[in-house]
């Protein structure tokens, strides 16, 4: 479904239902240099259980135009912008990695539209070491690769999802080099990839976001994360009075770990 969101043309999978508003309303957020496809099967679950579903593009990302902005804020408030521009007041937030984050600051620039807070695969701070930043400065590519590899807990998933012998390392690599280079194109050769990183790195609002979250919070945490690990949410959780799930995967939950997070998902949402 494409909306207009603060002027631009921003797109939203429905998990193959038609959208309505008079359903409870679920929105996924995706991470750093990803887009919406990263949801699907969560997305496709919560659409054909009785619920709306949102698993949005962030702008430059995937099919929503327009630069990628520049912090943790204005996403949050971009976020707020396509629920008005869906005609949705009040939503269950579900954010990854970066995406966690923007789901935090949505929920605090306006706690009372947020009935749900998940955060899978995040921590704060979101740091990034200098020699990842200038690695995807300097050759996005080797950064990518480096990346992809922390993201997965093993060498040879062999997941339920998105089918048997699906190759994930592979799949999130293509997902990540064909985002970067739509962006470039579109901007002038513009480097996404080290923008997300940065806008993680940067971001120094939690502490104030936390306190202005009213909804009940839920971390969803891979326990050989090297990305996020979990022990880097402790703060976070704490601040936040969140339950804590912690599931045998790394980084890349959503692909290593499906049906687990759909069940963590299941008891946060419930």
């Amino acid at each position: 479904m494409m909306l207009d969101v603060q002027g631009r043309p921003a797109y939203a999978y429905t998990g193959g239902k038609p959208f309505s508003t008079a359903l409870p309303c679920v929105v996924f957020v995706h991470g750093a240099l990803h887009d919406h496809s990263v949801w699907t099967l969560q997305a496709r679950y919560w659409a054909h259980h009785g619920h709306a579903v949102l698993a949005v593009d962030l702008p430059g990302h995937g099919r929503s135009e327009g630069e990628a902005l520049p912090d943790v804020e204005s996403l949050g408030a971009w976020l707020l912008a396509l629920l008005d521009a869906a005609g949705v007041q009040q939503a269950a937030l579900v954010g990854h990695s970066m995406g966690s984050l923007i789901a935090l600051e949505a929920a605090a620039q306006a706690p009372q539209r947020c009935s749900r807070l998940v955060m899978v695969g995040s921590a704060w701070p979101m740091k990034v070491s200098d020699a990842l930043l200038a690695t995807a400065r300097e050759r996005p590519l080797a950064a990518m690769r480096m990346v992809n590899a922390f993201s997965h807990a093993g060498i040879a998933a062999k997941p339920g999802y998105p089918g048997p012998g699906a190759w994930l390392h592979g799949g999130n690599l293509a997902l990540m080099e064909r985002t970067q280079a739509g962006y470039a194109q579109a901007h002038a050769q513009a480097n996404l990839f080290e923008h997300d990183f940065q806008v993680c790195d940067r971001y120094q609002g939690a502490p104030a976001a936390c306190e202005k979250v009213q909804a009940p919070v839920h971390l969803i945490l891979g326990q050989r994360d090297q990305m996020t690990p979990a022990r880097a949410a402790q703060d976070l959780a704490q601040r936040l009075r969140a339950q804590v799930q912690r599931l045998p995967a790394g980084h890349s939950l959503m692909t290593e770990a499906p049906e687990p997070l759909l069940n963590a998902m299941k008891t946060a949402l419930a």
